[in-house]
């Protein structure tokens, strides 16, 4: 089976990016000119407690942080947010946007996608996540099952972006029954929380007999899907766990959460992320 689409293909050299957590300071390792993504950017921002604070301006990319370590301060239109572990900030574009890193640093993802419309600063803290039913679910049968967290989704008004975390039970299988979105959305993951020596096997297909991308995959690696179906697996005693980052084809209109195709030979369970789908 495939799927028609005129998407970028599906290449090592295109879809994957390692170990974008190598470097201090502001760093993008994900582009349309460098890689298969067609509006989705993310990097990382790496401060130690010492190190002067960061500023740049968002231009036309609406931007969402999320706390992957430490802690941060970021001002953004006169405001002040304080980010601890996962909690996340959407700020508009043509914002100029300060970070210090606090006691002890900081360590960011920055993700963006280009918008023609201002939303407004939004502070999504971890623990209001976690207290919602919509945003905080598990999904998944017994070998499948998973922890999802979504900050960025139906809980804040952006043009194209939306984010969040999963947790697998160690050894489990995630993005379950395989499912894709191509029509709606670009993806990438993240790989987070896997110390060595864990480590994961992630595969992206349009083609179930000849998969176009089946690889290995660590802690700081990036993995794009511009299409395709995406299910991924945690090496036994380990558990595969990632930021997904998602950029809408039509700004607003696309950026919905959940909606996704079940490849036809797994679709009678569902996808497992109705829970998080927008009312």
């Amino acid at each position: 089976m495939s799927i028609a689409t005129s998407h970028p293909s599906l290449t090592l050299e295109s879809c994957v990016v390692r170990d974008t957590a190598a470097r201090k300071g502001r760093t993008r390792t994900v582009s349309p000119n460098e890689t298969s993504a067609r509006h989705l950017h993310y990097g990382r921002i790496i401060l130690d407690e010492t190190d002067a604070p960061l500023s740049f301006s968002t231009a036309g990319h609406e931007t969402g942080f999320i706390a992957l370590g430490g802690a941060a301060t970021i001002v953004a239109e006169g405001k002040t947010f304080s980010l601890g572990r996962y909690d996340g900030l959407y700020v508009p574009r043509d914002c100029q946007v300060e970070i210090c890193a606090s006691k002890g640093g900081c360590d960011l993802a920055e993700m963006s996608a280009p918008v023609d419309s201002l939303y407004p600063v939004q502070f999504v803290p971890f623990a209001d996540v976690q207290k919602d039913g919509g945003l905080h679910f598990k999904a998944g049968g017994p070998a499948a099952e998973r922890t999802l967290n979504v900050v960025f989704g139906k809980n804040i008004q952006a043009g194209r972006l939306m984010a969040g975390v999963t947790f697998s039970a160690p050894g489990n299988w995630t993005s379950w029954p395989p499912h894709e979105h191509a029509a709606l959305a670009e993806e990438a993951y993240l790989y987070i929380d896997m110390p060595a020596p864990s480590f994961g096997l992630q595969m992206v297909y349009t083609d179930k007999t000849t998969p176009e991308l089946a690889v290995v995959v660590r802690e700081g690696d990036v993995v794009l899907m511009p299409k395709g179906y995406h299910p991924n697996v945690a090496a036994p005693g380990g558990c595969i766990n990632f930021l997904w980052m998602m950029a809408a084809n039509r700004e607003t209109e696309d950026r919905l959460f959940g909606v996704v195709n079940v490849h036809p030979d797994f679709k009678q369970g569902g996808s497992g992320l109705e829970a998080g789908k927008a009312k």
